[in-house]
């Protein structure tokens, strides 16, 4: 009897409670609710299979090409510190334009339709090809198509698949990584033989007979419900904001690594063949890397693989690269960073989809790319101007390790938000999330 005097003016202070609570929380979480049936029905429905295995070839090739073309700026990077003299920050900076497209336009790319994306992806060949003697403007005709892309890519897999989620991301984005590493040694080849400017133009030609194809065969299997732009509600899911966090925070060392590994070689006294072949080992071991999380996302969880692979990037940085003073160790870093770097690509929209349901992923990534920005735009530049102010190419390889430093403390930001996110989803460590 104590016990149950007790317990009635705690059920009525709950209750009263709970009463107060309805009236600032029955629209977000009706809202909510609806999303998530909406997306239980849509996942109930999905094929698994069938056309979107195609859909899934066609999406790797356009990966192929925007995130490939991206991640191999470091050889024409090196190419014109040597034979022009510019500046490796500001260089970095230019190279660094094309991603921060991507998520300047990740919102407003939403309201294009299917049709729309479809007749620019030829345009990234189209400019940069009659752009390539011009560096600080190649990346406007890069973008143009890089922009109409990458949402579709995110998203429209997820129409198609969800027990197989995982793994077909993990497919669309290791395109990018095969690209990268193929688009490596082009660029070397090229750039040895025609120059500069015939490079860019050989590149987007190719970008063109390839991309137009493709980026046709590419269809939604049910037409997206228009929704809002930003759902501002959202940021009042904290596993959302601490998601966003993440993405803004874990943007900035990304393309470090794939920006001055060329340079890296040449202060270690080898030929630009060398830097080539360890971007192309770095695009190739990213390539595995997103195949690999994208599987781990459908066994362990894709919480527990972002968290694992920003992990991985961070040791990487931090303990390996400063003591790579030779080609092995060297080697051993680009694999294992190059894994991690594609893990955090093709983890992150399958995170937004089984977290937030399959009906936000449009949405919801939208967002989450958008605060991309100051990490696409300004990661890799504040890592040349830290080398820059450590004295440059002409200082060795200990110039390097304050901007290597830079690069694994954002790395570690970001690991630790992700375990924090890891743990306010389920707390049990050995669960499957």
């Amino acid at each position: 009897m104590p016990t149950t005097a007790v317990e009635l003016p705690n059920l009525h202070h709950s209750t009263g409670e709970r009463q107060r609570n309805q009236i600032s929380q029955t629209e977000p979480e009706a809202e909510a609710d609806e999303v998530m049936q909406q997306s239980l029905i849509a996942d109930s429905q999905v094929p698994d299979g069938g056309y979107g295995w195609v859909l899934i070839s066609a999406c790797a090739v356009v990966t192929w090409w925007f995130v490939g073309a991206s991640y191999t700026w470091g050889v024409m990077q090196a190419e014109l510190v040597e034979k022009k003299g510019y500046s490796s920050s500001t260089l970095a900076f230019v190279g660094s334009l094309c991603p921060a497209c991507i998520s300047l336009l990740a919102v407003p790319k939403r309201e294009t339709d299917s049709t729309d994306w479809r007749t620019h992806h030829g345009l990234p060949g189209d400019l940069s090809a009659w752009t390539g003697q011009y560096s600080e403007r190649v990346c406007y005709g890069q973008y143009c198509g890089i922009v109409y892309d990458v949402g579709v890519v995110s998203v429209t897999p997820a129409q198609y698949f969800k027990a197989k989620r995982g793994i077909a991301n993990g497919i669309v984005y290791a395109g990018g990584g095969l690209g990268g590493t193929v688009i490596s040694f082009i660029l070397d080849a090229l750039l040895q033989s025609v120059g500069i400017a015939w490079t860019f133009r050989i590149l987007g030609f190719l970008i063109m007979a390839t991309g137009l194809p493709a980026a046709w065969l590419i269809k939604e299997r049910a037409a997206i419900m228009p929704t809002k732009m930003v759902e501002w509600s959202l940021f009042k899911d904290v596993r959302f904001a601490v998601l966003f966090a993440v993405g803004v925070i874990g943007t900035f060392p990304l393309f470090v690594p794939a920006f001055f590994l060329p340079l890296y070689t040449s202060s270690l006294g080898l030929p630009s063949s060398a830097g080539a072949g360890l971007v192309a080992a770095f695009n190739f071991s990213s390539a595995i890397g997103r195949l690999s999380c994208g599987f781990a996302c459908d066994k362990l969880g894709s919480l527990n693989t972002l968290f694992l692979s920003l992990l991985l990037s961070a040791f990487s940085i931090f303990v390996l690269w400063p003591v790579s003073n030779s080609i092995g160790p060297l080697v051993a870093f680009v694999i294992i960073n190059g894994s991690a770097n594609g893990g955090f690509f093709s983890t992150m929209p399958t995170v937004v989809g089984n977290v937030f349901g399959s009906a936000r992923v449009s949405v919801a990534v939208g967002m989450i790319v958008s605060g991309w920005l100051g990490g696409y735009l300004m990661g890799a530049p504040i890592a040349g101007y830290i080398l820059n102010a450590s004295g440059g190419q002409e200082g060795g390889i200990r110039a390097y390790r304050p901007a290597i430093f830079y690069a694994g403390s954002m790395a570690t930001a970001a690991t630790v938000l992700a375990a924090v996110l890891r743990m306010k989803v389920d707390r049990r460590i050995k669960k499957t999330v």
